[in-house]
């Protein structure tokens, strides 16, 4: 779960459809891997008796696999791509949790590339009827279809479930369609499956995204943030328009004339409300090579003691405001957006929809088949946790957001079709229906961080009813100390090597899946036809 417009341009840096490898010539090293793509014929509607049209026709799904580690009798390992595109997930065959599961049990890995992701579109637009498929429900029909039908050119044998054990992997959005997977189809297809940071509860608005932030974060920079924003927030409420314009002058960005959008922008380099550039708390990781430190660095230069005397000057720019009080932090804050974040924006108009603009409603009704859209829709309609400001207590998001600053994005992306409509606020209940807080699947693992922003919503939230169900092989669940959002996926190819407890939760999931294998000849599958 990422901001829309990051993600989107992330993808396009990332499509590798030109570069074509073999696993098995290992003439690069396992890290620079690349592998074909292969496609597979998938039901466009699994339930046709929704009376929605094109009940007999497929579309192609694009998947791609790593047979390095395969031996006969091995287990298939399905990487669920979620939000993205398949190539963007090649790390988790190459060095990842799929790598070290198939090196540990001689196993098959395969990334199958969610609809309407990638290149794996039902239609050439994306409109509100086209979109119509793009339901929980279908997607994890499309993972149980693939497991019962799926080909590997080379590898001998029928590898289909549930013949063959699969066990799926996913994290974050795709964490939540493993359990979903696994609660619906567990039981006569798809055998296990691993849940990262999987926001298995939803709500429509989640100003809780930013509390391990406020809590994690380096104390003296989130401080001087809140104060920042509680003063900015009291011009708004008194209706100062001078002093809100001279405010947002001082970050370059005084073009941005919705408050909210100005608000969104300089929250950037934290994470904001669905389109946010910067690399955030959320793209910290453990593994440098998939992680990013800029949010540090933006801390460092709000929370500097020691700036330049022009930057330190800024700090009682607004200081006729607030009776002489300066904004402590407001100069190193401001420079940092001003040349750091700015830059993000390649074309320089911030008021643009690509970059924080959000008021043009034709750009948002713009049916490109993309990331973004795809992500939005399901944001509208069935997963919601809209990014807004808390009610009370300190804030490092402006309260001039709220969910109606996104609810207002799906009205203006999705008019009402011939078939089709998206509700008027996101349909909690299909989320919900699984079993929120209290889910349980049978070979289901969790496994969380306990500064994942998105924590609140997986099933070791702090929100979740107490006392919790003891753990066991058959619903094992792991929280690990000082991770973020699905840090378990990512790898360096040596386990013994790894910080402690990510070391040790690899150790777990390694445990725990050879556990179910031992039991996979005693599995009966029921209802299987």
């Amino acid at each position: 779960m990422k901001g829309l417009k990051f993600l989107a341009a992330a993808l396009a840096a990332v499509m590798l459809d030109d570069v074509q490898a073999h696993p098995g010539k290992r003439a690069v090293p396992r890290q620079n891997l690349q592998y074909d793509a292969h496609y597979f014929q998938q039901k466009i509607n699994h339930f046709p008796e929704n009376r929605l049209p094109y009940a007999n026709d497929k579309f192609t799904q694009r998947y791609y696999f790593d047979s390095t580690y395969y031996k006969p009798g091995g287990p298939v390992y399905l990487y669920i791509s979620g939000e993205t595109s398949g190539p963007s997930r090649f790390s988790n065959l190459q060095t990842g949790i799929i790598q070290i599961l198939m090196e540990a049990t001689n196993g098959l890995g395969v990334i199958l590339e969610n609809r309407y992701y990638g290149a794996s579109y039902p239609f050439n637009t994306s409109t509100t009827d086209e979109l119509a498929f793009l339901t929980t429900a279908q997607t994890i029909a499309d993972n149980a279809y693939f497991a019962q039908n799926a080909v590997f050119p080379g590898i001998k044998g029928d590898l289909t479930a549930p013949k063959t054990p699969w066990i799926l992997y996913g994290g974050s959005l795709a964490g939540a369609q493993t359990a979903f997977s696994i609660k619906q189809y567990g039981h006569n297809i798809l055998y296990g499956g691993i849940a990262s940071s999987a926001p298995i509860d939803v709500v429509v608005g989640y100003p809780e995204w930013y509390n391990p932030i406020q809590k994690f974060a380096p104390q003296d920079c989130v401080n001087r943030i809140n104060n920042i924003v509680d003063k900015f927030d009291d011009l708004v409420a008194k209706k100062q328009t001078a002093a809100i314009r001279e405010f947002k002058t001082l970050f370059g960005l005084e073009v941005l004339t919705d408050n909210r959008d100005f608000a969104s922008a300089i929250v950037d380099p934290i994470g904001n409300p669905g389109n946010y550039l910067s690399n955030t708390w959320q793209e910290l990781n453990w593994n440098s090579t998939y992680g990013s430190r800029d949010f540090f660095y933006f801390c460092g230069n709000v929370s500097d003691i020691d700036p330049p005397k022009e930057i330190a000057a800024v700090d009682y720019a607004m200081s006729k405001y607030t009776n002489g009080e300066p904004w402590v932090g407001l100069g190193g804050y401001a420079n940092y957006v001003k040349t750091v974040t700015r830059k993000h924006c390649s074309s320089g108009d911030y008021n643009s929809h690509d970059c924080w603009g959000t008021q043009n409603q034709s750009a948002w009704a713009d049916i490109t088949n993309t990331a973004g859209r795809s992500y939005l829709y399901t944001s509208c309609t069935e997963q919601g946790a809209y990014i807004d400001a808390p009610k009370e207590g300190p804030t490092l998001l402006s309260r001039v957001v709220d969910t109606s600053y996104e609810q207002q994005w799906c009205k203006w992306a999705f008019p009402k079709g011939k078939y089709n409509k998206i509700p008027a606020s996101p349909d909690l209940n299909v989320y919900k229906s699984f079993g929120d807080f209290q889910f349980s699947a049978n070979r289901l693992a969790f496994i969380d961080g306990d500064q994942d922003v998105w924590n609140g919503l997986c099933y070791h939230s702090p929100e979740a009813p107490a006392p919790r169900r003891q753990t066991s092989d058959l619903h094992p669940e792991l929280f690990i100390t000082g991770a973020g959002h699905h840090w378990d996926s990512s790898g360096i190819l040596d386990v013994e090597a790894e910080p402690q407890f990510i070391r040790e939760a690899h150790l777990w999931e390694i445990r725990t899946v050879k556990k179910w294998l031992r039991d996979f000849s005693s599995w009966k599958p029921s209802g299987h036809h």
